[in-house]
């Protein structure tokens, strides 16, 4: 049995493997005295070579990522050269006959313009060339050809040709999940963006005009704001990392609170309990902020007078209670931001958070919400209690380990 037609047995041994472990069919343990034959050796070979292949091509179809997945690919065809190439360039070319790289591709220019395999003789001027015969897969991703997968060999091979269709489709799966991976992050930096947005022109001006108030009166006062301002903004409007650790996030926080006491004094109360040992806690990027501004927004910011539930009607310039807990609950970490403010009438907090309360209305929760059910699951959505003129309480929880969240 050649090469090739051992690696084709290989790869429908692997597809067969694939298939029964999407059925949840339980196999037995494999030991080392099973893998005798030549076909169980060239099965778990072709495994192992498939998982050196596949991280490379994670990155997209580029030439370092074709580079470093040339030679596993070769391999598991088991043919003489094989050539990666993307719509415009080869991109790598592994095996011997390399002088073949200058003609491959106007040899594949039909395949790129219709997507369909396509095969042809090398007519190479060199008689002691081994190269004779190839076969061109089209590598595609959502209808659209990106590059070719081009396998060579002595003499025309259907063995050749089928097994080189079945590499290309593994290549397309991994660069479709090459795509997903992009997409995800440019959906994160979308929202990223979007609560960057959130960060009010207003509060930005109001801000400065605070500090600027202090540099006559309290020139050491109007310094600490400024840097205060320069840390809280540079963090906000950092270019790096999905994540950060509840303690970067924290302490944000606190240098937002400090510039809104700038400008309003005692009317600010703030409580913050930390358990330390929930500060290294990895989560979202801009995850807590947002809810501490809505917090102040609605309360400081929004207040109006209105009947309190029990008490009397709730004046204007009435002092406002904010109350930030992190709190250590086994596995996960668990955040509660409450404030006495002016609360929220619960059916308009249900149409924010379905994403109906139009362009600019709470886009802090819902933004928030919607990431950490992203990237912890549906349990790990806001829980919200409020109510019209009773406040309003948020509490979210985050594991403390989770693979792939680690902040930076």
């Amino acid at each position: 049995m050649t090469g090739a037609g051992i690696a084709v047995i290989a790869l429908l041994a692997l597809l067969l493997f694939g298939t029964g472990f999407l059925l949840g069919r339980t196999a037995r343990p494999v030991r080392t005295s099973d893998v005798g034959t030549p076909v169980e050796h060239a099965t778990f070979e072709t495994l192992h070579t498939a998982s050196l292949a596949a991280p490379p091509l994670r990155s997209g179809l580029t030439e370092e990522s074709a580079r470093r997945s040339a030679r596993r690919l070769r391999s598991l065809l088991g043919t003489d050269a094989l050539c990666l190439t993307d719509r415009d360039r080869v991109l790598v070319w592994d095996g011997e006959g390399d002088h073949h790289g200058k003609d491959v591709m106007e040899q594949v220019e039909g395949l790129l313009a219709s997507g369909r395999d396509t095969a042809f003789h090398s007519d190479c001027g060199d008689l002691d060339c081994t190269l004779r015969w190839a076969v061109a897969v089209p590598l595609t991703v959502d209808h659209r050809v990106l590059g070719t997968l081009v396998a060579y060999a002595p003499r025309e091979s259907a063995v050749l040709a089928r097994a080189a269709g079945e590499v290309a489709r593994w290549v397309c799966v991994q660069l479709e999940l090459a795509e997903l991976d992009r997409s995800r992050t440019q959906i994160v930096e979308a929202e990223i963006k979007a609560l960057r947005a959130q960060i009010s022109p207003h509060f930005i001006f109001n801000s400065l005009a605070a500090i600027a108030s202090f540099v006559r009166t309290d020139p050491e006062r109007a310094r600490e704001l400024l840097l205060e301002f320069a840390d809280f903004t540079r963090y906000s409007f950092r270019r790096h990392g999905e994540f950060t650790t509840l303690a970067d996030e924290l302490h944000s926080i606190d240098q937002y609170l400090a510039l809104v006491r700038a400008r309003f004094g005692a009317r600010l109360s703030v409580t913050l309990q930390v358990a330390p040992e929930v500060l290294p806690v990895s989560l979202p990027f801009l995850c807590l902020q947002p809810l501490v501004e809505n917090a102040v927004k609605h309360g400081l910011e929004g207040a109006v007078t209105l009947p309190r539930p029990h008490g009397p009607v709730r004046a204007v310039d009435a002092p406002i209670r904010v109350t930030i807990s992190a709190l250590d609950a086994g596995a996960e970490a668990e955040v509660v931001i409450e404030d006495d403010g002016t609360g929220m009438d619960p059916e308009r907090l249900r149409r924010i958070l379905r994403g109906e309360g139009g362009a600019s209305a709470g886009i802090g929760l819902l933004n928030v919400d919607e990431r950490l059910r992203q990237v912890y699951g549906d349990d790990y959505g806001l829980v919200i209690e409020t109510g019209v003129g009773a406040g309003m309480k948020i509490t979210l929880r985050l594991p403390k380990y989770r693979a792939g969240v680690h902040g930076s």
